[in-house]
Parts: C-alpha cells; structure tokens; sequence
C-alpha cells in the first residue's frame, strides 16, 4: 500500500478502532496498515534461541503483536517518488491506563531484523525487561532491505575461504581484487536501491513509523549498530525523540580501518584479562603461572599452528593461527572453554578434535534457515551501509602495511582480523551519518572490557553528542538487558528518567 492510498483506506475506515488487517495513522501523516502476524512453528521458535521452555510464552505474545507496514520514500529528498515498504510490530502496554508511551527498539548489524524484538528483547528477554511493556509500547521494526522489509540482493562478497596458514602478500592481493570486484559488482547491480540504504535513511523510516502510529514521541532502546541509529535519529528528530538508552556504544564516525583498529587492540587487552585469569587456575589448563607466560605461549602456538596447520577429520574449519587467536579473543563467558581448547591443542593428537576445540570451533550452521522461520539478518543491507557510511576504503597497500603492523603488536590475537579492504572499490559516494550535540535525555552504555563496541568510543560517542555514561563491568557485546540487575536500571530509566552510574554486568564464567 502507498502513501497516497494508505490515506484513502484511512478515511474510508473513519470511525474505526485500529487492528489487525485495518489501517491507522494520523491525518497528516504516513500509515500503518495492520495485518494478520506470520505463523510461527515450535521448531522456528526454538531456532531463533527460544528455549523449550519458553515456546509457550513465545506463543502467547505473539498473539498479542500486532504486525504491519509503513510506506515509505525509497529517497527521502523525493518524497513523490518510489516508495517501499517498512515492516512494523508493536506489542501493547498491558497497563493501559498508567501508559508512559512507546519504546522502539533498534536493532543491530546493520542489517539485523528487529521484528520480533518486543518479544525477544524484552517480554520474553528476563522477568525485569518484561516489566518494560507494563507501561510502554513496543516497537519493533525491519529496516529498510531486511527481513519483511523491501530488500534487494547482492551475492557474497568472497569466493571460498582462505587457505590455512598464515595470511601471504600474494593471498592478500587476491583477497583485495576479489573484494573490489565483488563490491563494484554489487553496488552497480541497484545503484538506486542500494544507495538509499543508510542511517539517515532508516532514522527518517523511522519518523514516518512514529508518526503512522499517531505517537508524538519515540523513546529509543538501541543495541551495537543501533545505538549509531539512535544517535542519528535523536540528531535529526530531536523534537520527537524522548528518553534514550543505548547499549555497547558505537563509535561516533565511520571508518572500517579504525573500527577494525580500535577493536583488535580492545581484544588483545581483553586477552590479558583472560592470560591473568588463566594463570592463576595453571593446573587446570597448563598455559602459564603467570598472564606474561600464558600470552608468550599462546602466541607461540599461533606461530606454530600457522607454520603446521592441522586438519580434523570431525572439522570442517583448518586449526592454524587464525583458530587459536579466535580462541584468545573470547569473551569471559566463554574463558573456561577456549582455556580447555587451547591447552586441548598445545598437544593435541589424532585424526579427530578434542572435545572443546570442536565444541568452540566446529563448523557452523550452514546457513540455510528453518522453512518459514523469518530472515535475521541480511548480508546486503549490511554490505551496503557498511560501504556507504565508510569513508576510509582503503587500497591494497595500506590496508596490508597496516594488517602487517597489526600482526607485529598483537602476536597472541592479530591473527584473528583481516586486512580492512571490505569496502575497496564501493562505486556508490560515501555518506556518513549525521550526528549532532542536542538538548534530551540520553544514557550511553559502555562494557569497559569489550572489543566490539570498544569502551572508548561510548566516551567519544559522549563528547560528539552529549549524555551520561552507564558503565557495564564486564566484556560482553549489548549484555546489559540480559542480567536482571542491569535491566532493573533500563527499566527504571524508562519509567523515571533516572539510572544509576553502572552494574555489573556478565560474570565470569568457570
């Protein structure tokens, strides 16, 4: 359904209350038409990580979203031209007459599905989350090019995987021309689709989807690439945005080279929290007595494991130096495991895998999901945004001099990062997101161990925009609404504007 259409069926519904397979929206403003919700079997349920438990209370929410879809302008600079659909789903407060608002929740990747995010993230998430949608709405979307969304398709941007050992110049060129190629392929198959995939652009989707639902404002829940659409969205709305909360904090510009920078050393500094770790249990898991010994041997074997890659009858993935520096970059979740798969491999014999090192490294899902189970994420939309918004797109040379410098600092995890040449060669102009220092209530959550939204880029994040810092004690990406004691805090923030300074996050594990 258009705009211009969504607008008839508003008028000829006049009088109507809202629901399933009705249309709703304000009089000036976008649609919403609502539709039945997609069906669901146990077994899709259980693959998107709902326990067997939980199935039945999956059930049951379900029955109370309500799904639908908002038109929008593919360019929002043509607002008369083509126009594809935003997949919304909004699960209603249960205590209708304290009702505070609506919280929309913004997923991550970018490409990451958020349909089901008011039950995932939240009514099914722990108890305290749940509380979230006693007084508030949820909202859960699909960007523009995921899921139920409209999207197009890219094929994948490399041929097969690399060959074991370690990464050799003359590999690494091939990598790089495949890469450009591959990347000039896609952004040249839908230049006009492809290049309206930005964080712009979804946060005006996003507009359209808070004025389709007649709410005035929109307070923002944001995990990882999220938290960037958060930012965006408050920057450009700030009129109609309320009380924000955003978790493992994505830095406040757009550039691979430094994201893949920022993040390799986060991870060889997390490293040591895991060497001392291990050290002080060295009877267990052998490594070293102390976190120098522990980091020198790991480093060692990522050496000899790339010189003598070892191959598994039982695994699918070669053990070379890549392996091992992945077992190393764990988060303190999983320390009692790569502890045990890295002692496993220090001597480690026989055609079949140790126990841990095929529980950590086996072969992963294929990839082909459950029939009739919803798209998660979508590579494309992912491919394109990351390309669009990078402005580095390094060449060959700098990307290799910088990996080789990488390797040199980092002996124990550098191995586990490629050369920073995703986006060489995008056809498509760079455009960064726009981030701006506004008035409103905002909290930035920063895990001051993690790798993956490094915990100085949240107090970076602070300084380009403003808002308060909630520290997260711990090394886990986007954990804070997964402890109860955390969630307590969002939930409390939501409800009263006020948090406190922390919590304490995942605890270690083993």
């Amino acid at each position: 359904m258009t705009y211009r259409t969504a607008l008839t069926a508003l008028a000829l519904a006049a009088g109507l209350v809202a629901h399933p397979s009705a249309v709703s929206a304000s009089p000036t403003g976008p649609a919403v038409e609502w539709k039945s919700c997609p069906a669901y079997s146990d077994e899709v349920i259980r693959s998107l990580g709902v326990t067997e438990e939980q199935v039945p209370a999956f059930h049951t929410l379900m029955k109370r979203l309500e799904c639908g879809t908002v038109s929008v302008p593919l360019n929002h600079r043509d607002p008369g031209g083509r126009e594809i659909d935003i997949a919304v789903t909004r699960l209603a407060a249960t205590d209708e007459a304290n009702r505070l608002g609506s919280v929309a929740v913004l997923p991550g990747g970018p490409g990451n599905s958020g349909y089901l995010d008011p039950i995932m993230r939240s009514a099914l998430r722990n108890e305290e989350m749940g509380k979230l949608n006693e007084r508030y709405d949820i909202i859960g979307f699909d960007p523009r090019g995921v899921g139920y969304s409209t999207k197009v398709a890219c094929p994948s941007p490399l041929g097969g995987p690399q060959q074991p050992g370690p990464l050799t110049k003359e590999t690494a060129r091939k990598m790089h021309d495949a890469q450009v190629a591959a990347n000039q392929k896609c952004g040249s198959s839908d230049p006009a689709f492809l290049g309206q995939l930005t964080t712009d652009n979804v946060a005006k989707d996003l507009d359209l989807v808070r004025t389709a639902l007649d709410e005035r404002t929109l307070n923002l829940l944001g995990f990882s690439w999220g938290t960037y659409l958060g930012a965006v969205y408050r920057s450009l709305f700030p009129g109609h945005t309320g009380r924000v909360f955003l978790d493992s904090v994505a830095p406040p510009w757009t550039r691979f080279d430094r994201h893949i920078k920022g993040s390799a050393e986060a991870a060889d500094r997390d490293f040591g929290r895991m060497a001392a770790w291990l050290s002080h249990r060295e009877e267990t898991y052998g490594l070293g007595a102390t976190a120098r010994q522990v980091r020198e041997q790991v480093a060692k074997m990522v050496s000899a494991y790339d010189r003598s890659p070892k191959t598994y009858t039982d695994l699918q993935r070669p053990i070379d130096g890549s392996a091992v520096a992945d077992l190393a970059i764990r988060n303190s979740t999983e320390w009692a495991r790569a502890g045990k798969a890295l002692s496993e491999l220090r001597t480690a014999e026989g055609a079949t895998a140790p126990p841990a090192v095929k529980e950590l490294l086996g072969a992963p899902m294929d990839g082909t999901p459950v029939p009739g189970a919803p798209e998660m994420l979508n590579r494309t939309m992912n491919w394109a945004v990351a390309c669009n918004e990078d402005s580095s797109r390094a060449g060959f040379d700098a990307s290799w001099r910088a990996y080789r410098q990488l390797l040199k600092r980092l002996p124990a995890t550098g191995r586990a990062w490629r050369p920073a040449d995703m986006c060489s060669g995008w056809p498509l102009p760079a455009q960064p997101g726009t981030l701006k220092r506004v008035s409103g209530s905002l909290v930035l959550a920063g895990h001051l161990y993690e790798f993956m939204s490094v915990y100085d880029w949240t107090l970076q994040t602070r300084r380009a925009i403003g808002g308060t810092v909630y520290k997260v004690a711990d090394d886990v990406h986007v954990s804070t609404t997964r402890v109860p004691e955390c969630a307590a805090d969002v939930v409390k923030y939501f409800e009263t504007g006020r948090i406190d300074a922390g919590c304490p996050g995942m605890k270690v594990t083993g």
